[in-house]
C-alpha cells in the first residue's frame, strides 16, 4: 500500500473520518474536567462519574437499534441524525447548571454516538478509494487519534472553563455534520431490515455470551481508571488531560500495531489471558500506591498499553466466535459490554467516597481477574481462537465494527 494511494481519498471519506475523530474524542473528553465539575457544582465523585454511566448505558442500549435505524434510513441519514443529536446534547451539557442536567444530556450524547459510530465504518468503506483494508486503516487511525486527542482537548479547554469542552465538541460536530451532509453521497437503505430482538437472541450463543461477559468485567477496570483516577490525582485540568493523552496514545498504538502482531504469533485467547492478567496487576499496584501520584500517573499510561491490545482482541474474539451475522454479534456484544460496564464509574466513586481511595482499584483488579475466569470458561467453544493466525481483510473489517 503506497502512501500516495492511501491519502488520495474522496472528500466524503475525509469528512466522515473527521467526524469519527470528534466522536471518539467524547470517550475521554470529560476526564480532565471531572474534578472541576465536582468542585464548581458541589458534587461527589460518584455523582460526577455518572457522566460516564449515563453515556455508556444509553450507548449500549442504543446498539440494539442502530441496525434497525440504518437498515431503514440508509447510512447517510443515520450518520446525520447521530451527529445532530451529539451537537444538541453536548451544547445542552455545557449550558447546564447541575450535575443531574449534565448526566442527562450526556445520555443523549451517547445515543447520538451510537448511531454515528455504528454506521461510520460502512460509510468509509463504501466511499474510500483502494482496498477495504486501506479503508479500515483510515477508520482505525481516526479512532486512535480521537481517543488520544479527547483528554488533551478536554484539558486545554478545561483551563478556560469546565463548560468549554462541551461547547467545543458541539462546534466541531456541527462542522462535521455540514461536511458530511455536503460531501457524502446519498446512501439509500439497502439489504435486509434487521430486528431489535436479533442481538438479544444472539446472546444465547455460548461463545458470544462468554466474550461479552469478559468485556463487561474488564470494563470495570477500564472505567475505574477513566472515571475515578482524576480524583486521587487532584491535579489541574491541563495536567490530567496530558496524563490521559499519554494513555490514549498508548492505547492507539497497541490497538493498531501491536495487537495484530501478537495475535498472529500467539493466538487470540492466550494473548488476551496474559494481557488481562497484566492489567489486573497494574490496577492492584495502583490500589496499593493510591496515595502516591507518580505511581498513579504511570499506572494510567501503562493501562493504555494493555487496553489497546485487549479492546482489539476481545472484539476479534467475538467476531470470530460464531457464524452469526457479524453486525448482530457486534450489537449483542456492545449491548452487554456498555450497559453492564456503565455501573463501574458510579461504583468506583462510591467505593472511593465511603471506604478508601484504594478500594476502587482493588475491586477493578478483582473484576479483571474474574474476566480471565469468564474467558477461560469458554475455552472449548472458542478453541479456534487459541491458535496463532494472521488477520484476513474480512476479519479486520469485523474487528473494527465493534471496537468503537
Amino acid at each position: 500500500m503506497s502512501n500516495s494511494s492511501f491519502f488520495r481519498q474522496p472528500k466524503a471519506v475525509w469528512a466522515v473520518g473527521f467526524a469519527c475523530v470528534i466522536a471518539f474524542m467524547g470517550i475521554g473528553l470529560v476526564d480532565p474536567i471531572l474534578k472541576p465539575i465536582a468542585d464548581k457544582l458541589h458534587a461527589t465523585p460518584s455523582q460526577v462519574s455518572l457522566l460516564f454511566t449515563s453515556y455508556m448505558a444509553i450507548m449500549g442500549v442504543a446498539m440494539l437499534i442502530t441496525g434497525v435505524v440504518s437498515s431503514r434510513l440508509g447510512a447517510k441519514r443515520t450518520l446525520l441524525i447521530g451527529l445532530a443529536i451529539i451537537v444538541v446534547f453536548s451544547a445542552l451539557a455545557g449550558m447546564s447548571n447541575s450535575v443531574t442536567g449534565i448526566v442527562t444530556f450526556r445520555a443523549g450524547w451517547g445515543l447520538g454516538n451510537a448511531l454515528f459510530i455504528a454506521t461510520a465504518l460502512a460509510a468509509i468503506v463504501n466511499s474510500a478509494a483502494g482496498s477495504v483494508a486501506e479503508a479500515i486503516i483510515l477508520y482505525e487511525a481516526a479512532l486512535g487519534v480521537g481517543i488520544a486527542a479527547g483528554p488533551l482537548v478536554g484539558g486545554e479547554l478545561g483551563t478556560i472553563s469546565w463548560r468549554a469542552p462541551f461547547y467545543g465538541v458541539a462546534v466541531l460536530m456541527l462542522i462535521a455534520l455540514v461536511a458530511t451532509w455536503s460531501l457524502l453521497p446519498a446512501t439509500p437503505a439497502e439489504g435486509r431490515r434487521t430486528s431489535v430482538v436479533e442481538p438479544l437472541k444472539a446472546l444465547r450463543n455460548r461463545a458470544v455470551a462468554t466474550v461479552a461477559v469478559t468485556a463487561l468485567l474488564y470494563n470495570f477496570g477500564l472505567f475505574t481508571v477513566l472515571a475515578f483516577t482524576p480524583f486521587p490525582l487532584a491535579m489541574s485540568a491541563r495536567e490530567i488531560g496530558l496524563i490521559f493523552f499519554g494513555w490514549g496514545v498508548c492505547l492507539a498504538i497497541t490497538s493498531v500495531f501491536v495487537a495484530p502482531r501478537l495475535q498472529a504469533r500467539f493466538g487470540t485467547l492466550p494473548v488476551l489471558m496474559a494481557v488481562l492478567a497484566l492489567f489486573a496487576l497494574d490496577l492492584f499496584v495502583m490500589g496499593l500506591e493510591a496515595h502516591h501520584k507518580p505511581v498513579l500517573i504511570v499506572g494510567v499510561i501503562v493501562a493504555g498499553l494493555f487496553l489497546g491490545i485487549n479492546n482489539t482482541l476481545v472484539t476479534e474474539a467475538v467476531m470470530g466466535a460464531t457464524t452469526i451475522e457479524r453486525s448482530t454479534a457486534s450489537a449483542a456484544y456492545s449491548f452487554v459490554r456498555f450497559t453492564g460496564g456503565a455501573v463501574a464509574p458510579w461504583l468506583a466513586g462510591k467505593l472511593g467516597e465511603e471506604i478508601s481511595i484504594q478500594m476502587p482499584f482493588f475491586v477493578g483488579a478483582l473484576s479483571v481477574v474474574l474476566a480471565i475466569g469468564a474467558l477461560g470458561s469458554g475455552w472449548k467453544p472458542l478453541a479456534h481462537l487459541r491458535v496463532p493466525r494472521s488477520h484476513s481483510e474480512d476479519e479486520a473489517e469485523a474487528l473494527t465494527v465493534a471496537d468503537a
